[in-house]
């Protein structure tokens, strides 16, 4: 018969209480390194630190936080005057919000073509070339540049980006099979007029149809209302004719 040798119950105890604490300052410390996230699998704060976009490529585009409770989705039209004032004022207030995301969706109105979706057009193949980043950039940049109503860019305006990628989008079908589709649903979606915001609540699932250049107090008082317990059972639609600004 094979001879064996019995362990003690404690080996903490038979190692004494100064190495016993040692052993354990090892054991934690290892258990640390093996849960700390390894080089080639970055951790999500790693990637937004060094910039990485927190959404593939679209569309749709986005702007602002991956897990937001709250989509605002903007109806625009990129010739439309009262979108390329509202624009500029709307970013900066979803970037001030820490719950909320930003959704583009082009509704060029028929007053303002062909301009209307030539710009969409390389806002969509800009954002196809440079994701994200690139779309919103050129977003930006076009109603910087544009002279509105219809009008489109002066002759001498060059759009950043336009590399062969680029060039080759504009040239295709399919910046104009995007911009029919966002059309044709803002249509079923019984919007018209731009700019317009569709308000989503994930949480819920509630959403809020709000027309004009809508304020942060009143978006925020929105948010307020989706999120209450008891919604009314018909999401009503807000307009800004109070403000004194009518969309078009």
């Amino acid at each position: 018969m094979r001879s064996t040798t019995s362990l003690p119950r404690n080996p903490l105890r038979r190692l004494g209480w100064p190495a016993a604490v040692a052993a354990l300052a090892v054991l934690a410390l290892l258990i640390w390194r093996l849960s700390m996230p390894r080089p080639s699998e970055p951790s999500q704060q790693a990637n937004d630190a060094v910039g990485a976009p927190p959404f593939p490529s679209g569309p749709p585009w986005y702007q602002g936080a991956a897990d937001a409770r709250f989509t605002l989705i903007l109806y625009a039209d990129l010739e439309c005057p009262y979108c390329k004032s509202y624009y500029p004022e709307l970013t900066a207030w979803v970037a001030q919000q820490r719950d909320i995301r930003l959704q583009w969706h082009h509704l060029p109105l028929a007053a303002h073509e062909p301009a209307a979706s030539r710009l969409a057009s390389l806002a969509e193949c800009a954002g196809k070339s440079g994701g994200q980043q690139a779309y919103w950039k050129m977003i930006t940049w076009l109603y910087l540049h544009t002279r509105g109503g219809g009008a489109g860019l002066p002759p001498d305006a060059t759009p950043p980006g336009l590399n062969k990628t680029v060039r080759a989008c504009l040239d295709s079908e399919w910046p104009a099979t995007v911009i029919r589709s966002q059309v044709d649903q803002a249509r079923q979606d019984g919007l018209q007029a731009t700019p317009s915001l569709r308000v989503i609540d994930r949480y819920t699932d509630r959403s809020m149809v709000l027309t004009g250049p809508v304020q942060g107090d009143a978006l925020l008082s929105a948010l307020d209302l989706l999120a209450a317990p008891q919604a009314p059972a018909k999401s009503p639609e807000w307009s800004a004719g109070a403000a004194g600004d009518k969309p078009r």
